[in-house]
């Protein structure tokens, strides 16, 4: 159970909590188990209102704690304890995290992981069962890895990361501070860097070794199953706050500037420079060696091929409309491309 208090004191670490000296000593104390939405939250759990066309739900919500905007406090029901800010959607943000259901393990260390004597494993380090942990590793405090992490030689993971089940980080890679990288996750693997012999179908192609490495910031969230390649010659670079969906594809040497997102199913080839706080769509396409500014957003199914130079929102590709006109509107763009 979590108390109004404790909630309070989270959502402080990023806004404040207006009308927290208007609440009383029981209010305080009022504790609550769960989070849900304004129409099936109970009693015990807390709600939130971000977007006025749910105003109809506060009314009738019979959530424990709801978080609102100065504008809608007074449409909060009794006993309902109201918690004013700024911007509830980050408020329900912070506060959601503590509701995360925690495993409890018995052991630090699994007897099945295998660490080499060369590892330097800080305190508190959790690592699970059937990890590898390679020659010259580091692991700072507290950090947290799931069964079936492997972790290669001379790579660097600093303090309070967690790595979920499966993740592979390749060796001579730099994970920063309070890093979260979900099921699956590749990084610094071998980047596809190849040149062509005269005839590659008799010769095949030779192998360029991939002889950078991959550097990640702090505070950076990535998503299962997203691959991030070494860099061929220079590194590959994740800043800080950057956080990456589910089966996002990153090339080598590509940089990515701080506080920038990007949604499932983007690939991102070689040698690319993003800025920082630029907003990615699903299944965008980004050309190698072309520079993103900062500030920009790419909506979905996006291809970029040129350098974007202006913030701003950039978008292509065809919305979904019934066949039959789309193949008008195809055969259309075809005969504009002849003209």
């Amino acid at each position: 159970m979590i108390t109004i208090k404790q909630i309070i004191s989270q959502i402080e670490q990023r806004q404040p909590v207006l009308n927290k000296a208007e609440l009383t000593t029981d209010q305080l104390t009022l504790s609550v188990n769960g989070v849900g939405s304004l129409t099936d939250a109970n009693s015990t759990q807390l709600s939130f209102l971000a977007d006025p066309n749910y105003i109809t739900s506060l009314a009738q919500s019979q959530a424990g704690v709801v978080l609102v905007t100065e504008q809608y406090r007074e449409q909060v029901p009794s006993p309902t304890v109201v918690l004013v800010v700024a911007s509830p959607y980050l408020a329900y943000a912070s506060s959601s995290q503590l509701f995360v259901r925690h495993t409890i393990e018995s052991n630090n260390i699994h007897p099945t992981a295998i660490i080499a004597k060369s590892a330097v494993i800080g305190a508190d380090v959790r690592i699970g069962p059937y990890c590898v942990i390679n020659e010259h590793v580091h692991i700072g405090d507290r950090s947290c890895l799931d069964a079936n992490v492997i972790v290669e030689a001379y790579s660097h993971i600093g303090t309070d990361c967690v790595l979920k089940s499966q993740v592979v980080i390749g060796h001579d890679c730099i994970i920063g501070d309070y890093v979260r990288l979900h099921a699956g996750v590749s990084i610094g693997a071998e980047g596809f860097g190849f040149a062509p012999s005269q005839d590659p179908s008799i010769d095949g192609w030779e192998r360029i070794a991939q002889l950078g490495r991959v550097v990640i910031g702090s505070h950076v969230r990535i998503g299962s199953n997203t691959c991030i390649d070494r860099g061929a010659i220079d590194d590959t670079v994740i800043s800080d706050h950057v956080i990456i969906d589910n089966l996002v594809q990153i090339a080598h040497n590509v940089r990515i500037g701080a506080g920038t997102a990007i949604a499932a199913n983007t690939g991102i080839a070689g040698s690319t420079t993003i800025g920082k706080r630029c907003v990615i769509g699903g299944a965008v396409g980004i050309n190698g060696h072309i520079d993103i500014t900062d500030d920009v957003t790419l909506s979905g199914m996006t291809m970029v091929t040129k350098s974007i130079k202006s913030a701003g929102s950039y978008s292509s590709g065809t919305a979904a409309m019934p066949t039959a006109k789309w193949r008008r509107a195809a055969v259309r763009f075809r005969q504009l491309g002849d003209s």
